[in-house]
């Protein structure tokens, strides 16, 4: 009882205590030095380069927005004029909400696809040139492409051709009451390719035994997506999503050429918020905003 009484007066501090203790007294070792002396000679030009070459003209491009400017003569501050102006302007509102269609349903859409081509194409034969038939369109311009979809969805073009070949006389006007959701099919199987390609990448990394015992364990297509696939490609997943979201927030040239003509610009119920911004500067007989 006597023991038990002074352990509880005195108890036993833990002994991690004294090892932080020890660990926080110790000094660094002399690699350990070094490689905090190298740490910032390499550090210190990319630093620079991402401040001169992005967040300097970010900053620029944040003060001029708050004036009046053409960019050669004397600018004139107008505080936040520019934006109750572009909040106004009914074409940025269409702009604004096609550029999400295209980020939103259009990287859907793509992953999608990607992740279906990804789960058949592993098991095929031949997947290497089906793949290589897939990336394709990706080493080609954005603006040949555009000339070979108005082949295919013109009036008499190649799909007009293909339905009157199967006894439908006349299909739908694509270009005239269907122009933006062609765009949008358009930049899905331009960009398809490189996606695959990632995911596949991907994929093959993954230990084939996971996939026999999800056999053995009867488990569906679906469940070895989720449970196995997904779980294990997340990070390329990630990134490859980033690069998406980045790639649609500056896609111009597809649009432009697909949509307009050799005298104009294409209508701007199809614009996103590039081709807004050429349009409303010096591209379109609007200039200004």
């Amino acid at each position: 009882m006597a023991l038990a009484t002074r352990a509880a007066e005195h108890p036993v501090r833990p002994a991690r205590h004294g090892a932080a203790r020890r660990r926080a007294g110790r000094s660094e070792s002399p690699m350990e030095k070094r490689r905090r002396r190298i740490f910032w000679p390499f550090l210190i030009p990319a630093l620079l380069a991402y401040g001169i070459l992005f967040l300097g003209p970010a900053l620029a491009s944040f003060v001029i927005s708050f004036m009046r400017w053409d960019g050669m003569g004397e600018p004139d501050m107008v505080g936040f004029e520019n934006y109750s102006r572009l909040l106004g302007d009914s074409v940025f509102h269409q702009a604004f909400a096609n550029t999400l269609i295209i980020l939103l349903v259009g990287g859907i859409a793509v992953f999608a696809v990607a992740f279906g081509l990804t789960m058949v194409l592993r098991e095929m034969r031949g997947r290497k040139f089906i793949r290589n038939v897939v990336f394709f369109p990706v080493i080609i311009s954005p603006v040949v492409l555009s000339i070979l979809w108005g082949f295919i969805f013109q009036s008499n073009g190649l799909l007009e051709s293909a339905f009157r070949g199967v006894g439908i006389p006349e299909g739908p006007n694509w270009l005239g009451d269907h122009l933006f959701l062609i765009i949008v099919v358009g930049l899905i199987w331009i960009n398809l390719g490189l996606y695959v390609t990632i995911l596949m990448a991907a994929v093959d990394q993954i230990p084939i035994y996971l996939y026999e015992e999800c056999a053995l364990a009867g488990a569906t297509a679906w469940q070895r997506f989720r449970y196995v696939t997904l779980p294990l490609t997340w990070d390329v997943v990630t990134a490859a999503a980033v690069l998406w979201t980045i790639g649609s927030l500056k896609i111009f040239e597809f649009i432009y050429a697909f949509g307009g003509t050799s005298a104009d610009m294409p209508p701007t119920n199809v614009w996103n918020s590039a081709l807004f911004i050429y349009g409303k500067t010096f591209g379109g007989p609007d200039t200004g905003l």
